[in-house]
């Protein structure tokens, strides 16, 4: 090998290699598809479609059932097979127009009703025991009659008072700084509270005593009451509870048909063994809508408290999981609504009305499925009964109306226009003819981040 002119050996260099070319890595879809997920949870209007879209599709859905369990029943008490039917699509036509009322009222005019529809509902739950005037359905003397075969439940609607009363005033308190001091937290709620609680009891009706003690529960716990303060409520609570189960050999007999497969001496357990049976027959996707044999007679107030095991029987386990999951997005829209607000009211006011229909579809499907005692409560939005149908669908609009006023929600709304410009005339000048270019709603939502959005 000839050496260089300096005489050293030559070096030898390596040769470069052109570097790799990285390749994207594949997307797994899995996880786009959560991210877009994610992405579309946490835009600021998810909570007021879930409210809308759920409890929509929770009153549309239950008016069919309701249709479908009713006719029997009409039937045999010599009525058109419609006729449970149309009374409650008339009561939902009135929910609907208190629905939009309700969505459109700012929160001031809510913090207004607070006190004249509780003093209403005292009004009306006094007038229950007054000899004449009130009725008694089923052994429970907590009916109004109004002529022809039109009823009222005044006890309905105290649940709507206790929530817009107690949120009103644990708002006002914290605005104070009063509720460090547990006096101010209990009076006056508790005594109010016990006061709706007892003229509820001296008609009997044990299922919503148990509502109301759980809104009670609700604005208790979203006020910060602590640990010892809210666990002597619930002892208080629970010791009369214990009392006026055991007293009343009714209560007894509904708390021992827990998990009953046999309707036992006297049929006791009858409803429950047989609400059991309408959702085992059911299987995966039911018999079909119209096709359930428990409704003929066999099942007690199939289109009312139990139109939940009809549904399980007609529609299948696809109809009850889809019902559950409806109400499962409303609580949870109802909990975002309370907890990214800056309002104390709003705050109250949310976490009590989901606390309520979460605790009365929890009691009622659980009384379905024989994990807890019947308690006579309707499932919310579903059953038939427009005194339930009424303050419930108020209460909706309640949300819808506190998931718009979120100052994300509140911004993705103002934005919204038209998606073309004006119309293109000759008179025009040129920047008023060119296309306008809009923002998306991403852009506005992440405009508006203060509002608590992440």
């Amino acid at each position: 090998m000839p050496g260089s002119r300096t005489g050293r050996p030559p070096v030898q260099r390596t040769v470069r290699r052109p570097a790799a070319v990285s390749r994207p890595l594949r997307d797994n879809p899995v996880r786009r598809l959560y991210t877009r997920a994610q992405k579309a949870w946490d835009r600021p209007l998810t909570a007021y479609y879930l409210i809308f879209g759920g409890s929509l599709l929770i009153t549309v859905l239950g008016l069919v059932m309701v249709y479908s369990a009713s006719q029997i029943t009409a039937l045999q008490m010599a009525l058109p097979g419609s006729f449970f039917f149309r009374k409650q699509f008339l009561a939902a036509s009135i929910g609907a127009a208190l629905l939009l009322v309700a969505s459109r009222m700012p929160v001031k005019l809510h913090r207004g009703l607070a006190y004249p529809i509780l003093a209403g509902a005292v009004f009306m739950m006094a007038l229950v025991q007054v000899p004449g005037i009130g009725m008694s359905v089923n052994g429970n003397q907590n009916w109004i009659s109004l002529g022809g075969s039109f009823q009222i439940q005044p006890s309905e609607f105290g649940k709507l008072a206790l929530v817009l009363w107690g949120a009103d005033l644990l708002a006002r308190k914290q605005d104070k700084k009063l509720l460090a001091q547990w006096k101010h937290m209990l009076v006056p709620l508790v005594p109010v509270a016990f006061m709706l609680l007892g003229l509820i009891m001296l008609g009997g009706d044990m299922g919503t005593a148990i509502i109301l003690t759980a809104i009670l529960f609700g604005l208790l716990w979203l006020a910060g009451a602590p640990t010892r303060l809210f666990v002597g409520v619930l002892s208080i609570a629970a010791t009369l509870g214990v009392i006026l189960i055991k007293t009343s050999p009714n209560r007894m007999a509904r708390l021992q048909c827990i998990g009953a497969t046999d309707p036992g001496p006297g049929d006791a357990c009858w409803q429950a063994v047989h609400g059991i049976y309408a959702l085992a027959s059911g299987g995966i996707f039911g018999s079909g809508l119209g096709a359930s044999v428990e409704k003929w007679g066999q099942l007690p107030e199939a289109h009312t408290d139990f139109i939940f095991a009809v549904t399980g029987e007609e529609l299948g386990l696809a109809g009850t999981l889809s019902v559950l999951a409806l109400f499962a997005a409303l609580g949870y829209a109802g909990i975002r609504v309370a907890g990214r607000t800056e309002d104390p009211f709003v705050r109250y006011a949310a976490g009590g009305v989901t606390t309520w229909i979460t605790a009365q579809a929890v009691i009622n499907i659980g009384a379905v499925l024989g994990l807890l005692p019947i308690a006579g409560v309707p499932l919310p939005l579903f059953s038939y009964g427009g005194s339930a149908l009424l303050p419930t669908m108020f209460a909706i609009g309640l949300l819808i109306a506190f998931a718009r006023d979120e100052p994300g929600a509140r911004a993705a709304l103002a934005m919204r226009h038209p998606r073309f410009g004006r119309k293109r005339g000759a008179g025009g000048s040129a920047f008023d003819r060119r296309p306008r270019r809009w923002n998306t709603m991403r852009r506005r939502a992440s405009a508006a981040r203060p509002s608590g959005e992440r």
